[in-house]
């Protein structure tokens, strides 16, 4: 079998990648939402892929995986390899899971990351609020992750909040690329902060667990005042507080000194970019959970990879996910049915814009159930587009894209 082509259209804001072969045998992958902007990333792979045999995954991706990057560069390797997995499944009659080591689990725990109610204000009652409406949606989360501190308005909107200014940027849009922000927080909003977080605990109590998004902005001393002052709490995890998100480098050695004085789980990973990277994060035991995301990361061998070492140090995995859309979807349930039992859920995308439901068959129905997704048996990742609706959303220089 050889790859004859490899396509890639913006449907909605998703980067999909469809590799073709000469075995009418073909993979589907998909980049996060926030990144409209990397069509000419994943066809600049192209002529390198050309002719070979998409069942050898490894070697294919050998042959390109030193030209991408820690996040949004990466995510055009990450799609090209998930879609490179669909075709072995698919060749082998076999769902991707079975090729990855076979299943640990029937079913994969979820936690909610990308089903979100707007914020109507920025005070302990408003994130109270906002929790008690997302503690009733019907997939039954388990957990909950609110963006609190640099990963929400609070630096914008709060008073006196942080001993810093709010850089200014007046541009088009950009894909979900925020100017960076950060800086010591002011006594007020620490304080501000806390009560935020414990507003939300008294909704949730111990029923459903609360991880928070933090940054990336904090220094070093708030985050550990932050973990220190929530200990009582037993929050999931505090996410991205001194790097993270589209930050490309990872200074674990800070991480470390926070996580070594705390129970508070400290949790980073979603913008790295290979094992090689995770490398000293793992073996500083810098953090207590990591959260790579299989569309960044280099792919879901990739993570599956970091998953197992990240195993024998103790640290949890909580895979990255919020904007991984419906193919994305696919890619998580199958890698995670196989991961070791430090696995605690992915965070779970929501098809966006809606209509995404409406063109693509095989999810289960419903998608979540009390948490879990089902691990299903279809051959690949088990997820088709229905092309006769699809077609309705491409735009004109997409329009030969399922030809």
């Amino acid at each position: 079998m050889k790859i004859t082509d490899l396509k890639c259209a913006i449907i909605g804001d998703n980067p999909i990648v469809r590799i073709t072969t000469d075995e009418g045998i073909e993979g589907l992958g998909q980049a996060e939402w926030t990144k409209p902007y990397l069509k000419p990333f994943v066809l600049y792979y192209r002529d390198a892929i050309l002719g070979q045999d998409p069942t050898d995954v490894e070697r294919v991706i050998s042959r390109i995986r030193r030209l991408g990057s820690f996040k949004p560069w990466g995510a055009a390797v990450s799609a090209i390899e998930v879609a490179l997995w669909d075709i072995a499944g698919k060749a082998a009659g076999v769902p991707v899971y079975k090729l990855l080591g076979g299943k640990v689990r029937d079913k994969v725990r979820v936690y909610n990351g990308g089903i979100r109610v707007p914020l109507k204000g920025n005070d302990p009652e408003h994130y109270a609020e906002n929790m008690a409406e997302m503690k009733e949606f019907k997939e039954g989360f388990s957990i909950i992750k609110q963006g609190i501190s640099f990963h929400s308005q609070m630096a914008a909107e709060v008073p006196n909040y942080f001993y810093g200014e709010l850089p200014k940027y007046d541009g088009p849009p950009r894909g979900g690329v925020r100017p960076p922000v950060g800086g010591p927080l002011t006594e007020q909003g620490l304080k501000h902060t806390i009560a935020c977080v414990e507003a939300m605990k008294d909704v949730l109590g111990d029923e459903v667990g609360l991880a928070l998004d933090c940054g990336p902005g904090m220094t070093v001393h708030d985050t550990l005042r932050l973990a220190k002052a929530l200990e009582p709490l037993n929050v999931m995890w505090l996410e991205d507080t001194i790097t993270g998100d589209y930050t490309p480098y990872v200074l674990p050695e800070l991480f470390r000194e926070v996580q070594m004085q705390t129970s508070t789980p400290i949790h980073t990973g979603e913008q790295i970019y290979l094992r090689q990277n995770f490398k000293d994060l793992i073996e500083s035991k810098a953090v207590r959970v990591i959260g790579p995301d299989p569309l960044d990361v280099g792919g879901i061998a990739e993570l599956k990879w970091i998953a197992e070492f990240a195993d024998m140090h103790g640290i949890m995995m909580a895979p990255h996910g919020v904007a991984d859309g419906i193919i994305g979807i696919a890619a998580h349930v199958h890698l995670a049915a196989t991961l070791p039992r430090n696995y605690i859920a992915f965070e779970y995308p929501a098809g966006k814009p809606e209509w995404w439901y409406d063109i693509m068959d095989g999810l289960p129905d419903p998608i979540v159930e009390n948490s879990h997704i089902k691990v299903w048996d279809t051959p690949g990742l088990g997820v088709e587009f229905n092309v006769k609706e699809a077609k309705k959303h491409l735009s004109d220089e997409d329009k030969g894209f399922f030809d």
